[in-house]
């Protein structure tokens, strides 16, 4: 699981956060939609919250028993495969107003594929480093534009990746990132490229 926003999220009202089973939370940064239900889902079911060493710490203090705290540049090699730790251009404040360290992207290697999820970022020329880490099978960019890349700056950054399929997040879930979808598929589309927008509670395969 990635960042946790669904009780407060208006579009995901019809999904219950106790019917969700995770062994792994994935955590870019502190931002309240990003971590508003880390603590309640992985308390429920023992998950592994990874994060920075500040969010780790502030969840500890919540009552989150598992943990495992990364930084930028660091990798830890999991049950499930490798995860190796990136850099996001953001902010990252926790949701009582204290210091969150800085936000992050993750990309995993596994044995059935490897995936770079860029959490909440501008676009940033240190995406041009993952191909040399890793060939992609999908990548997961933030679309949503005011606080994140917009479609332009995410086509740019499949790019820098090396990545034809993309799964768009961080987009119309308030009125700061509101988006036309159906652009946003066209201009992904007539650069070559897979956009993927699931719908709330949908499942899809790569």
């Amino acid at each position: 699981m990635f960042d946790p926003f669904i009780t407060p999220n208006e579009l995901a009202k019809e999904i219950d956060i106790n019917d969700i089973e995770a062994d792994y939370i994935f955590v870019s940064h502190g931002h309240s939609d990003h971590i508003a239900d880390c603590v309640s889902i992985a308390k429920r079911t023992g998950a592994t919250v990874v994060s920075s060493f500040e969010v780790v710490e502030w969840l500890k203090k919540q009552g989150v028993e598992n943990t495992h705290p990364m930084n930028t540049g660091g990798k830890w090699n999991f049950e499930f495969g490798t995860v190796k730790c990136v850099v996001a251009h953001h902010s990252g404040g926790l949701p009582d107003g204290s210091y969150g360290g800085n936000p992050m992207g993750f990309l995993f290697f596994t044995e059935d594929e490897n995936f770079y999820f860029a959490g909440d970022t501008a676009l940033t020329l240190d995406m041009q480093l993952i191909p040399r880490w890793a060939e992609l099978n999908f990548c997961i960019l933030p679309i949503g534009d005011n606080f994140t890349m917009d479609v332009d700056d995410a086509i740019i950054a499949a790019d820098f990746v090396k990545c034809h399929v993309i799964i768009g997040v961080h987009y119309n879930t308030f009125g700061f990132i509101k988006i036309d979808t159906e652009k946003a598929v066209t201009a992904f589309k007539a650069a070559g490229k897979t956009l993927l927008l699931p719908e709330i509670g949908q499942t899809i395969e790569l």
